[in-house]
């Protein structure tokens, strides 16, 4: 893996950042550029619709966002070079719970060019753009234990935890949007669409499974943020 021409990211507010949930969405088909087909997201998009799914499930809350993650999308699909949208939840505004409002949002940015491989744009505020692909964000992300979901791989929790009686959470962000202190556990998580992660990546992470059943990437983003949430005694060596 190549990092010399990496820029890591720097969120452009005021947010300390001393923790981190993390989530890298891989999208083998989906569209790196070009007008997004709102009314074709799973088939003229090339999956987009999981894509979607999977970021909505990663920020947004029943009333809220949550601001001690991000999210980023991976377009694999062309038309040309491949592309990274990052959305960070200390920073987000005007993002809602409704699909094609927040298909609308990456529609927005794949109508611009790429930007080279590991430089980063603010098209919105807390919405980043750059070119490149997972190799690229596994080299942001230095600083995380890095987790590949995949089911045939031990379980993510201790094999003695269990669900505590009041919630404690890893991470959790004070303050607001601009000014918030994040603390806690910094932990990133690798899934893909309906296509499995290439052996390449799996073999340089840390690989944990949700269960024997192979789960849709929103749903094992919930699962993620659940034992999160709760506190539940993780696997992370």
């Amino acid at each position: 893996m190549n990092q010399k021409c990496v820029k890591p990211f720097v969120p452009s507010s005021n947010a300390e950042v001393n923790s981190m949930r993390r989530f890298a969405i891989i999208g083998h088909r989906a569209m790196s550029q070009g007008k997004l087909p709102l009314n074709d997201m799973a088939g003229g998009a090339g999956r987009m619709d999981v894509l979607v799914r999977a970021l909505m499930a990663g920020l947004l809350t029943s009333h809220g966002l949550r601001h001690d993650t991000e999210v980023v999308l991976h377009m694999m699909g062309g038309p040309g070079p491949s592309r990274r949208i990052k959305f960070v939840g200390s920073e987000l505004k005007g993002v809602h719970a409704e699909e094609r409002a927040v298909a609308g949002h990456i529609a927005k940015v794949l109508k611009q060019p790429t930007p080279a491989r590991g430089h980063w744009i603010e098209r919105s505020s807390g919405i980043y753009d750059s070119g490149g692909d997972i190799t690229h964000t596994l080299a942001d992300w230095n600083d995380s234990t890095i987790i590949a979901l995949d089911a045939e791989s031990p379980r993510l929790w201790a094999e003695a935890s269990t669900l505590p009686q009041s919630s404690t959470p890893h991470s959790h962000a004070n303050g607001e949007r601009g000014a918030f202190q994040i603390h806690g556990l910094n932990v990133a998580f690798v899934l893909s669409d309906d296509k499995p992660l290439s052996d390449e990546v799996k073999g340089v992470l840390l690989n944990r499974s949700l269960g024997n059943v192979w789960l849709q990437g929103h749903m094992a983003v919930g699962v993620c943020h659940f034992l999160l949430d709760e506190g539940i005694d993780m696997r992370l060596d």
